[in-house]
């Protein structure tokens, strides 16, 4: 028997990689619109572009698909930089760090991820968990432990660096993420982001800057 080619197996490689992104995509366009309950696996399949029996070959069901979305949306998210140099002025950094963030957080299409994952979370709380922990905690943590670098420095007065950050956090999303969210507003402006993230950096700065001696 011949074995075969390295080039062979390389094209095979790159076709199944090609297949499973392409359902994928397929999927999530499905989840979507018509979110968890709404979907099935041949909607999927007929989005996608494929026999129901190919989908079946790449995802055991509906539940691992979804599992996949999730799993690939929590990667994408982790690749978003934020730049927590504890060398950097508190007021340059939060101001980049929270116009980023509601820019993430409410970029087309995003709000349908979210409240998909949200639909879920009571049915499927492992998936829920991990997206809560590994895309919006960890962004709680670092955060917290930038704030906590400039509290040694004595540039900030916080007892509590993790309830801070998620204060400015949500802070940053007043006005713009619920409406959003819940469909009754499009993704915000760059310039509206920035005038709410700067009153919340303001605010932020007038509860927890180190008053002068």
């Amino acid at each position: 028997m011949v074995a075969p080619s390295p080039t062979t197996l390389h094209l095979v490689g790159d076709e199944e990689t090609s297949k499973r992104r392409q359902i994928l995509d397929g999927a999530r366009n499905v989840f979507m619109d018509l979110g968890f309950d709404g979907a099935s696996m041949g909607e999927i399949a007929r989005s996608a572009g494929v026999s129901k029996g190919t989908l079946y070959v790449y995802f055991a069901d509906k539940n691992r698909l979804f599992e996949t979305i999730v799993e690939q949306e929590m990667l994408d998210q982790q690749k978003v930089a934020f730049n927590f140099d504890p060398e950097r002025d508190v007021a340059t950094t939060l101001r980049d760090f929270g116009q980023t963030y509601i820019q993430w957080l409410c970029r087309p299409g995003g709000g349908s991820a979210i409240r998909t994952v949200t639909a879920i979370a009571e049915r499927m709380p492992e998936v829920g968990r991990r997206f809560y922990e590994q895309v919006l905690e960890s962004r709680i943590h670092r955060l917290a432990d930038y704030l906590e670098a400039h509290v040694r420095a004595k540039e900030l007065a916080i007892d509590d660096c993790k309830l801070a950050a998620e204060q400015f956090m949500l802070t940053c999303q007043a006005s713009l993420f619920l409406p959003f969210i819940f469909q009754a507003a499009p993704a915000p402006s760059a310039e509206r982001i920035a005038q709410v993230v700067d009153s919340a950096t303001r605010m932020f700065l007038a509860a927890y800057r180190t008053k002068p001696a």
